[in-house]
């Protein structure tokens, strides 16, 4: 049977704030995907849960005292990027922006928007060979995501794989958008490397 919508957010916001246990399940169903990417994309891999677990310890601390200003989905990314960087701090781990670098802006292989002016590659996966090169290629894709500097590799979860849009991921990281889109440039355009390179030789 389908579980049933999530009430309004007003409605939402006051019985989770009666500590309705029932209704807070449902919540954490329903937004533990996109706190967990969030968490991923900044802390990486091997602390991604414990840092989820610790945000939503904070919003159940602090839901009392949301006042409605933004989503209860935005409150809950920022509190899960909070918690994500407060991990990386105690672990010494320093995430620095690069000097900002204007060449993506005259680069043909990209949109204004810094999308792949040509589109995505495609690919033949009709027979064998090729899906097992398809899963190959995206081995060698996480292979060489993971060698990226930490800024690039959480942008390009955070937009690539998460999907969030641009004005969410420079509140998530607190960088402006001129960088924002640097730093996704240089990430998306050393994995197109990667993917030209396995296309050329079939080499990782």
């Amino acid at each position: 049977m389908t579980e049933k919508a999530l009430p309004p957010e007003d409605e939402l916001v006051e019985r989770l704030k009666n500590n309705d246990v029932v209704l807070f399940e449902r919540v954490v169903k329903e937004y533990h995907s996109a706190m967990f990417g969030v968490a991923y994309s900044i802390a990486g891999p091997a602390i991604a849960d414990e840092v989820v677990q610790e945000a939503w310890v904070s919003a159940i601390n602090a839901i009392h005292k949301f006042e409605g200003r933004s989503a209860l989905k935005s409150w809950l990314i920022r509190i899960t990027a909070n918690e994500a960087k407060t991990r990386l701090r105690k672990e010494s781990r320093s995430v620095s922006l690069e000097a900002v670098d204007e060449n993506w802006a005259t680069d043909t292989r990209f949109t204004e928007k810094g999308h792949w002016a040509g589109g995505n590659p495609e690919w033949d996966i009709s027979s064998p060979d090729d899906l097992l090169a398809a899963d190959e290629l995206q081995d060698c894709v996480k292979k060489h995501m993971v060698k990226l500097p930490d800024n690039q590799q959480q942008i390009i979860n955070l937009r690539d794989v998460g999907g969030l849009d641009m004005d969410t991921i420079c509140n998530i990281l607190e960088i402006t958008a001129s960088n924002a889109r640097v730093l996704l440039h240089r990430a998306r355009d050393k994995m197109q490397q990667v993917v030209a390179r396995f296309q050329r030789t079939g080499e990782c």
